[in-house]
């Protein structure tokens, strides 16, 4: 089963909410959410990524990796973690 981009998204998206609030995510728990075996969440690792880069680059959510917050970029590595963005309030 194809795997679009909206399904990338909608589950980055939503899988922080399953986890307590100040959890995060890896790409790799998003591909192995969304494929059925193993070389499938590999394969889907560069669009998920891709994805996650994009979100976070449009506001909904924020990459860190190593424990230190960076600027969104394409370089973002296996090691990003997606996290929901605080917003003040």
């Amino acid at each position: 089963m194809p795997v679009s981009s909206p399904d990338i998204e909608r589950c980055v998206l939503a899988l922080p909410g399953s986890r307590a609030p100040t959890a995060s995510i890896c790409p790799s728990d998003v591909a192995r959410s969304l494929a059925g075996d193993e070389s499938g969440w590999r394969a889907l690792m560069p669009v998920v990524r891709d994805a996650a880069v994009r979100l976070a680059r449009d506001g909904p959510s924020s990459i860190t990796q190593v424990c230190q917050s960076d600027a969104p970029s394409s370089n973002a590595t296996e090691d990003a973690d997606r996290r929901r963005r605080v917003l003040p309030g």
